[in-house]
């Protein structure tokens, strides 16, 4: 099949390594955007000097800076000025960032990919360059894999703890006389657990391609000539 004059091949996406790659482009999707995507608050009330249960919120999203984060103020007056700026705890942007930018680099060297098994696939098999290039990134996304699920699974764990009941002790204002803070609620965050789930498969994923990919390597033609070589000349018993 030609399109734009060039040589489709279809077929190579019902093949593992065409296929696989279809996943992970599909995953790589889910990933950043479950990450990138989310928007959440944590809620308090708060009572203080002429205010009794004031509802106060931080909202708070990716890339997760939360020492940026400011509690909206319980009323014009600020209690009588017993209330100051409060912000959430801890930045985790460095993690998240690192986790969405692997699954957006990936996803574009998967759309590449797909273009050079879809439409130079003789190319693809004729020159050695190309399937080494591919085993040697393979291998190293895979391992970027690795770190940056972990880097952002620890981040989530304490983003939960930072936007949490346990804010209340961290934040100056609640301890004034005469104020009292109440953890109310902070939004669920189903979606950043998907996110790392998604960071394991990917991580899975792209181990396991890498068999596929090493078969279309020299590599591993020259260790089946090797073994056929072996099993020709067998070594003669004294």
């Amino acid at each position: 099949m030609r399109m734009f004059g060039l040589r489709v091949d279809i077929g190579m996406l019902l093949e593992p390594l065409g296929f696989i790659k279809v996943l992970q482009w599909i995953f790589s999707i889910f990933a950043f955007a479950t990450c990138g995507g989310f928007y959440g608050e944590t809620t308090l009330l708060v009572s203080c000097k002429g205010v009794v249960n004031k509802t106060v919120t931080a909202a708070f999203a990716y890339p997760f800076r939360l020492n940026t984060v400011v509690f909206s103020e319980p009323d014009p007056e600020r209690c009588g000025g017993t209330w100051t700026d409060s912000y959430l705890v801890g930045n985790f942007s460095s993690s998240a960032q690192f986790f969405v930018t692997l699954a957006v680099l990936v996803l574009l060297y998967c759309i590449a990919a797909l273009v050079v098994y879809v439409g130079y696939k003789h190319v693809y098999q004729h020159n050695s360059k190309f399937p080494l290039t591919d085993l040697i990134l393979t291998v190293i996304i895979t391992f970027l894999w690795l770190v940056s699920t972990s880097a952002w699974g620890k981040a989530l764990a304490d983003i939960k703890i930072s936007t949490g009941a346990s804010i209340i002790s961290q934040i100056d204002s609640c301890k004034a006389p005469g104020t009292t803070c109440h953890f109310v609620s902070v939004t669920r965050m189903g979606t950043l657990n998907v996110s790392v789930v998604f960071g394991l498969l990917n991580m899975v994923l792209w181990g396991g391609n890498t068999w596929f990919v090493y078969k279309d390597t020299n590599l591993h033609n020259q260790s089946n000539k090797i073994s056929q070589v072996v099993g020709i000349y067998p070594a003669q018993r004294i």
